[in-house]
């Protein structure tokens, strides 16, 4: 585990920045502590360098993301690494571990900052006419600090459960003697942590008023108040959650509802809502255009298109098909009409896709056969039937007889006489998800206080229902709402339904479905969809199904091997 102390100077990778407008990152040699200390500019290096920690999945498995391991999507070629979740290969010693590192390698440098570059004065500038203002920036970077030390242990309980914790510089002696803590403290440290820095935090960087910095040089891309709050409200969600809250404990949920609640109050007080366009939310220019629903999020540089290279059908001069949505998750999205899923409505045929009147939201995240314009510069309809322009048996070709939409930029070219490139941001927070966080964690609180019908329960605290927190994410879509009068178990598939739909690709379903303790249920297999096209110009689909294992010890990653024999004191987790 690498919580030594690090160099001083950090080489800080230049135009990664968090969401909303820019940080600008800068360039650091290694020099000693006292060397950085002397300005504002080298000591806001070692927090930039911080937030470069933030996780993103563009592809992190050599191009395959984590839906790939999940029904979500099939990565289009053999021997990935992203097929060791499910086929036996994952291991103590082939543990998946870089997030176990990085973390541990942040929360290093979160400490490092805290324990010894606070409380400077910067007196050799304060003849300067913005010292007031370049003070109260760096004031707020321990704020800043906290809140992403925070951030790192959410990530790293989520994937291990208990973990070792550290909240200061480790001696040698110390590092590789920690024991590891039990998840539920690691997240009541998450909670507090959020508690005392919410209300010290710099609330909105777009007002920062007299503090604002002078020129060109504003940084708009940091954690605010709603940053924090989010990561509070999701801790708590997953806290409540049966994989770490094994007895049902209603307190929990409720901890998990009032944490929802406060961060979804405090983003409606600043005239925050769920944006009418979805798929603006990952487009070139979110970071200027979905603001009023990105709560957090880290954005790339400008100079790639490697999503797009991972992901563009195969047949299209230089893209490699990547990350293919399953028919599993196609099935997923309902018929616009009725608010049902194809396979719950009469005469279902389940050799057919029903690709007419479905959710509009799939439209926006898949690209199917026949589909035109996909990417924009491609002239000819998408041929994803069996000997196709953009199919099987061309390498690569999708599977499951679908492409991903999500997150890519349409527009991006990759043609080698007109290659582009554009901006990307990856959502970290944004309020469509706390919205079926709260429906979530209310309707449990609900539950367990025996409420049968616990999506519409409400009381003088709680005055939105879990079904009416829900049809925020299906009004912006079009979508129906939930039918009235649902028993608990109606809704809860319906629930989960939904937020498979609304935040697919974004990261949630590998860690929904474990949280939920349902592995069983979603990952043991994924539908595929094979299409062939008749000589009439017809099509013909056929469903194939695709075993994966599955064991309940996946519910949490190994404890990588190479870390247990450093230190003795790590237990492995069970099944391991």
């Amino acid at each position: 585990m690498k919580l030594n102390k690090i160099i001083y100077g950090i080489l800080c990778l230049a135009t990664l920045n968090a969401c909303s407008d820019q940080m600008e990152y800068k360039e650091y040699s290694n020099y000693g502590a006292d060397y950085v200390k002397r300005t504002f500019g080298d000591v806001g290096g070692l927090v930039a360098n911080i937030y470069l920690g933030l996780d993103t999945d563009y592809g992190n498995y050599s191009g395959a993301i984590l839906g790939s391991a999940t029904d979500e999507s099939e990565y289009s070629h053999t021997g990935n690494q992203i097929a060791d979740f499910y086929n036996g290969a994952w291991s103590p010693t082939n543990a998946k571990s870089s997030m176990w590192t990085s973390c541990y390698q942040q929360i290093a440098n979160c400490n490092l900052y805290l324990d010894e570059f606070t409380g400077l004065t910067f007196s050799d500038y304060e003849l300067i006419s913005d010292y007031k203002g370049e003070m109260y920036r760096y004031n707020n970077y321990q704020y800043e600090v906290r809140f992403l030390r925070a951030y790192f242990y959410f990530n790293l309980v989520r994937q291990y459960g208990d973990v070792p914790f550290t909240d200061h510089v480790l001696t040698a002696a110390e590092v590789n003697s920690l024991e590891r803590r039990p998840a539920q403290e690691i997240f009541d440290f998450i909670i507090s942590e959020c508690d005392e820095i919410k209300d010290l935090i710099i609330e909105d960087y777009e007002n920062l008023g007299d503090w604002e910095p002078s020129g060109e040089s504003r940084e708009t891309g940091r954690a605010n108040k709603r940053a924090v709050l989010a990561l509070k409200a999701r801790a708590a969600l997953y806290a409540a959650s049966p994989l770490f809250n094994t007895t049902d404990d209603r307190n929990l949920w409720y901890r998990a509802a009032v944490a929802n609640k406060e961060l979804i109050d405090n983003c409606v007080a600043a005239n925050m809502s769920l944006i009418n366009d979805y798929s603006a939310l990952w487009s070139a220019t979110s970071h200027r255009n979905a603001l009023s629903e990105l709560i957090f999020g880290r954005r790339a540089t400008r100079t790639t298109n490697s999503f797009e290279g991972y992901n563009f059908p195969v047949g299209l001069e230089n893209c490699n098909g990547g990350n293919c949505p399953t028919q599993t998750l196609v099935d997923a999205y309902e018929m616009q009409a009725t608010g049902l899923r194809p396979d719950e409505t009469s005469g279902y045929d389940p050799a057919l896709p029903y690709y007419e009147g479905r959710d509009p939201r799939f439209y926006l995240t898949i690209a199917k056969n026949g589909d035109e314009n996909w990417p924009s510069w491609n002239g000819t309809p998408l041929q994803i039937y069996q000997g196709g322009v953009n199919a099987e048996p061309l390498s690569g070709a999708t599977p499951t007889g679908y492409y991903l939409k999500k997150y890519c930029q349409a527009a991006i070219d990759l043609r080698a006489s007109t290659a582009s490139t554009d901006y990307h941001t990856w959502i970290t927070f944004r309020l469509g998800e706390f919205y079926l966080n709260y429906a979530e964690a209310v309707f449990k609180y609900f539950e367990l206080g025996g409420n049968n019908t616990a999506a519409y329960a409400t009381n003088d605290e709680f005055t939105t229902s879990a079904n009416a927190a829900v049809k925020m994410t299906r009004d912006r879509a079009k979508m129906p709402g939930f039918p009235v009068g649902m028993a608990n178990d109606e809704f809860w598939k319906k629930y989960q339904n939904e937020r498979m739909v609304e935040l697919a690709f974004e990261g949630h379903r590998f860690w929904d479905v474990r949280r939920w303790k349902e592995g069983d249920k979603h990952f043991k297999s994924i539908d595929e969809m094979k299409i062939t096209r008749n000589p009439d110009g017809t099509y013909t689909y056929t469903r194939n199904t695709v075993n994966r294992q599955w064991d309940d010890k996946m519910y949490f990653f190994p404890i990588p091997q190479s870390e247990r024999a450093k230190n003795t004191n790590l237990t492995q987790n069970p099944g391991w």
